[in-house]
């Protein structure tokens, strides 16, 4: 499910006109789902797909901890990228789907939360 998830992702934010600039981008300290570019905006995106909301929202997956091994990540792909003054966003994607083959409910969360690691951008 959480592949079909990116890769449902991933269309709904070319459609937007988004570039996507990597998948799955992995490292011993974790993933990143997507990395895209929303205008001059480098995006970093979590997607969350579930079956149902019974043991909650996909979204709400997305706790503090999470939030911060995301900033972590990013913080890490910007140095490589030397890309440290750019403006930066993290999104959530929320997926619901019964299946494979239903259809899915996708939500998207732009800004979903911002980073209290700010000042890490410029170490």
């Amino acid at each position: 499910m959480g592949t079909i998830g990116e890769q449902l992702a991933e269309r709904y934010l070319r459609k937007l006109g988004y570039q996507i600039v990597e998948r799955s981008n992995q490292s011993r300290a974790g993933e990143i789902d997507l990395i895209a570019i929303d205008r001059r905006t480098v995006v970093f995106v979590e997607v969350k797909t579930r079956r149902s909301h019974e043991r909650g929202h996909p979204a709400d997956a997305v706790d503090r901890d999470k939030q911060r091994r995301l900033v972590r990540l990013a913080l890490a792909w910007l140095k490589r990228q030397r890309l440290l003054d750019a403006r930066v966003r993290f999104d959530v994607i929320a997926i619901t789907m019964a299946d494979a083959a239903s259809s899915a409910d996708v939500r998207h969360y732009q800004s979903a939360f911002e980073s209290d690691l700010r000042w890490q951008f410029f170490a």
